[in-house]
């Protein structure tokens, strides 16, 4: 018995232990993070001047990038392209922060994004986001690419009438309008259950389009109302907001009887589903369009909390334009082929 004990106070004191290192490892890869932001900046900012100052011509940062490159053969980072975007980033971020966000709680090529694909106006609003949702490169780019500032809380919805404030105005961010769906390669007339396979295959790629907070729960999933039987056609668990999101899919355009289908279906699941200590089911109706003034109109006549936007299968928005600077692909080919020439001369030696 005694040994029992001792056993799980060992497991206990383990499991502590292990999650004390995983979090002073990850403390120390945010502060490295943070030490090397910062050198690239005072780098930067070094060029800068002197090229301003003394007059120094473009040709310089190729020699400093031989001169680094000698003298630390093991460290990547060097490169000419990378040290031009080190003086850009000094030259467009003085003070190392995009508006109130610091740089350096972001990794190196964030910064490089932010700075190529984005106008300077909308670069605090994605790296307050990269950051808060913990958003990896690729996924950055991709909600740049398809403007997700433009579309964040753009949904026609009820939730201020509907929901306390503290609640409301989180429902209000999490949903978008319009929601893009060109990842699943239908065309414009495809069918509602067309759509709904489609979504079902890509769910990795539709909970990063619905975004953060969104668990997949089930497809039609089966409501029982007095011996009849009712399909929601998408359901989820929102971890953030701590309530169910019924998705109604509708392939044709907005029509105000859509609303009284999805409020009967909340009126379900907040009876039979939902937990004492969830929160109310929300209504997010998705159609191909609509008129946002009927729209809003039906949805403020109803009882539950319903958003309504459209969704497109094929993408229609425009490019972000790119800042005239070397790619960052460009960069990481030449970083790549530096660390290669580096193995290289290892086995040489």
């Amino acid at each position: 018995m005694a040994s029992d004990l001792v056993l799980n106070d060992y497991i206990d004191w383990l499991e502590a232990l292990k999650n004390r290192i995983s979090a002073a490892r990850s403390r120390a890869a945010l502060a490295v993070n943070a030490e090397l932001v910062r050198l690239y900046h005072e780098i930067g900012r070094d060029i800068l001047e002197r090229q301003t100052r003394q007059r120094w011509g473009s040709k310089v940062i190729e020699r400093v990038a031989r001169d680094l490159k000698a003298a630390f053969p093991d460290m990547k980072g060097f490169s000419g392209s990378n040290l031009k975007y080190m003086r850009y980033f000094a030259e467009h971020c003085p003070d190392a922060r995009f508006g109130q966000q610091a740089a350096d709680q972001l990794p190196w090529f964030h910064i490089v994004t932010l700075l190529t694909k984005l106008p300077r106006e909308q670069r605090e609003w994605y790296a307050v986001e990269a950051v808060t949702h913990g958003w990896s490169r690729l996924a950055l780019e991709r909600h740049i690419q398809n403007r997700l500032h433009e579309r964040q809380g753009g949904a026609i919805s009820n939730f201020q009438l509907r929901l306390p404030a503290p609640d409301s105005a989180l429902a209000h961010e999490t949903l978008k309008d319009p929601y893009l769906f060109d990842f699943l390669g239908l065309a414009d007339d495809a069918h509602e259950r067309d759509i709904e396979n489609a979504l079902i295959r890509h769910i990795t790629r539709f909970l990063l389009e619905l975004g953060a907070g969104f668990a997949f729960v089930g497809r039609q999933f089966r409501l029982d109302v007095g011996g009849d039987e009712f399909f929601i056609d998408l359901l989820f668990y929102h971890t953030r907001l701590k309530c169910y999101v019924v998705v109604e899919l509708k392939a044709g355009a907005f029509k105000p009887e859509h609303i009284g289908q999805l409020n009967f279906y909340l009126s379900v699941v907040d009876d039979q589903v939902r937990a004492p200590d969830d929160k109310p089911t929300i209504g997010l109706l998705l159609c191909r369009k609509q008129n946002r003034l009927v729209a809003q109109y039906a949805v403020n006549g109803i009882d539950k909390p319903i958003g309504v936007a459209e969704f497109q299968l094929l993408q229609n928005l425009q490019e972000p334009l790119a800042q005239n600077l070397p790619s960052i692909e460009e960069i990481e080919a030449e970083l790549a082929g530096e660390m290669d020439e580096g193995r290289d001369r290892g086995v040489a030696q």
